[in-house]
């Protein structure tokens, strides 16, 4: 069983920068895929960005060129700068692969001024 632990949300002025961490824990193998999905009020979750254990990565049009997903063994960051506020959303981590599916709790992102 994987356990996915997020952090560095919060509160950022427009045009400002968060970076989030997830940590994932209770597996010893290189897992597949890690990535980032977000959910707003009243809005579908959808992928933000994600990086397999290749070092592949793929994005949201949206966040093109503003956010950057790295990781780091079983770590994933997403770096995100020049902070919009629709991009105000709940952030989850994801950790998936051959047969096992794992999210996160979500650590929230509040772009406001």
């Amino acid at each position: 069983q994987v356990r996915l632990v997020e952090s560095g949300g919060g509160l950022v002025q427009p045009g400002g920068s968060l970076r989030l961490s997830c940590a994932a824990s209770g597996s010893s193998l290189s897992i597949y895929r890690m990535g980032w999905y977000r959910q707003a009020p009243g809005k579908q979750r959808e992928l933000v960005a994600d990086i397999t254990n290749s070092r592949s990565t793929n994005y949201v049009d949206s966040v093109k060129g503003r956010f950057t997903i790295s990781r780091d063994n079983n770590m994933v960051y997403l770096q995100m700068n020049s902070l919009k506020p629709e991009d105000t959303a709940v952030y989850f981590c994801r950790a998936n692969g051959y047969q096992y599916d794992y999210w996160g709790q979500g650590t929230q992102v509040t772009v406001s001024s």
